[in-house]
């Protein structure tokens, strides 16, 4: 019994701080349709073309010519070898993912959202060539989802902003 009173009483006040979901109202909630109308450009590379695919994905693109906005990426991705063995050859590297990304909205040709999103990733060199491009890969992979995962939150709390200032 106390349990439940416990609970509810935080309920209760959780109700009162003014937190409200974000995805509200669901495929038809104002930051899903908002999400929904974002086409994505091209972004060069193989990274770009994960990132993009990934965007797509998670935006719910679902008509891109009748896009009320333009997703413009542009992505950094470098690998800097560190850490030296005995023989001087390097033993780890760091794998970093920085996306700059603009959000415009094609009615007004004007950039409503100017931001970056990034992140790095260690990979131990072995002895296997094979084996460390394949780290590599997987870095880069597992970079472009957390990279995409930020970038679809910023873009949606954008949209959860705009919806309640009209």
């Amino acid at each position: 019994m106390m349990r439940r009173s416990a609970l509810a009483l935080a309920l209760f006040a959780l109700s009162g701080c003014g937190l409200q979901p974000l995805y509200q109202g669901g495929n038809a909630g104002a930051v899903a349709t908002t999400l929904g109308s974002v086409s994505v450009g091209p972004i060069d590379g193989k990274g770009g073309w994960l990132m993009r695919t990934k965007l797509v994905d998670r935006l719910g693109v679902s008509a891109p010519e009748q896009a009320r906005y333009r997703l413009d990426v542009t992505l950094d991705d470098n690998i800097v070898a560190f850490g030296l063995r005995r023989d001087r050859a390097a033993s780890q590297e760091r794998r970093t993912l920085r996306a700059r990304y603009q959000l415009i909205e094609l009615g007004k040709g004007t950039v409503v959202l100017d931001a970056t999103a990034g992140s790095d990733a260690g990979i131990d060199i072995v002895s296997s060539e094979y084996a460390t491009v394949a780290a590599e890969q997987t870095a880069l992979e597992n970079l472009t989802d957390i990279v995409a995962d930020q970038i679809a939150a910023r873009l949606a709390l954008y949209a959860s902003r705009t919806a309640k200032a009209k």
